[in-house]
């Protein structure tokens, strides 16, 4: 940008030495040329918006050629979310006895908010019940006591609850899911938002399509996945124009993941104050001389 706008101002000088020199040859011809200097000017705006945006990749997969009929690579191991602290699980109880199915499934720890998407602020959605897992890894269900769950997975939860309710109940029927299942998805996307996912085994692909996909301007080649392991924070970076991402160990997420999807130089450019008064003004000194070289008579 400040090598055009350098080259623009050396024009100036040297259209101004040569008017009052009276050495118009140069530009006789230029004006008695209509398609040169038409190109020319189009040429000069064309390198302008060249330097100030980059190229965008926006395809995803590229390493799959178009003339491929089909290719099959590797996916990754999908391994079973563990329970965490502050997880909330929907335990459902049935049983042969509709009353006692009703005891057992009317009473819940807590229940909270739930927040819905909605462009890229959220609102208020339906509320989810569960038994929150406390700080200790416990939940208390009614009639069965206090289990500890934390860094089981729902079926061994679902296994152990079943074998204590069968000590009470005749052929009991045991359901256990997450109900806050989150996974918050920020920065170049439709609708950035924290959203709760229906199942346990969401993809990266699969938050993103919640989330809208990713803008024009998303850096498809360097997505972040920030994950909390052990207090710790992780951070992992994802090529979505590569197949390489199905065989990625954290292509499945986790509850509480965030995926955050990066601005590309279009953005910045797009958004930079200082550039668009440039641009502006060189547009309009442009402006200026065109109308110069056609009103002044040589």
């Amino acid at each position: 940008m400040p090598s055009l706008e350098l080259s623009f101002a050396k024009l100036s000088i040297k259209f101004m030495k040569l008017t009052y020199k009276g050495d118009t040859s140069r530009f006789r011809r230029i004006v008695q040329t209509p398609q040169l200097f038409t190109y020319g000017l189009i040429g000069l705006l064309s390198l302008l918006m060249m330097s100030c945006a980059t190229s965008k990749n926006v395809k995803y997969f590229s390493d799959v050629p178009d003339s491929l009929g089909s290719k099959q690579i590797e996916q990754a191991i999908y391994k079973t979310p563990l329970i965490q602290v502050d997880d909330i699980l929907q335990v459902n109880i049935q049983t042969l006895d509709p009353g006692t199915t009703a005891l057992l499934n009317q009473q819940s720890a807590a229940t909270w908010p739930t927040y819905a998407a909605q462009g890229t602020s959220s609102i208020p959605g339906n509320s989810i019940s569960g038994y929150l897992v406390d700080k200790d890894g416990f939940i208390v269900l009614p009639l069965i006591g206090k289990m500890l769950v934390k860094g089981k997975s729902t079926e061994e939860v679902r296994a152990l609850v079943t074998d204590k309710a069968a000590q009470f109940y005749k052929d009991p029927v045991v359901n256990v899911r997450f109900t806050n299942f989150k996974v918050t998805v920020l920065g170049e996307v439709a609708r950035p938002s924290t959203y709760v996912m229906p199942n346990e085994k969401v993809t990266l692909l699969d938050a993103l399509g919640m989330a809208g996909d990713l803008t024009i301007f998303g850096k498809r080649e360097n997505v972040l996945l920030i994950r909390e392991n052990d207090g710790k924070k992780q951070f992992v970076r994802f090529n979505l124009n590569n197949t390489n991402l199905f065989t990625s160990p954290y292509y499945y997420l986790q509850q509480g993941d965030v995926v955050y999807v990066e601005p590309n130089k279009s953005k910045v450019v797009s958004t930079d104050a200082t550039r668009l008064r440039n641009i502006t003004i060189f547009s309009s000194a442009i402006t200026l001389l065109v109308v110069i070289l056609t009103r002044v008579k040589f």
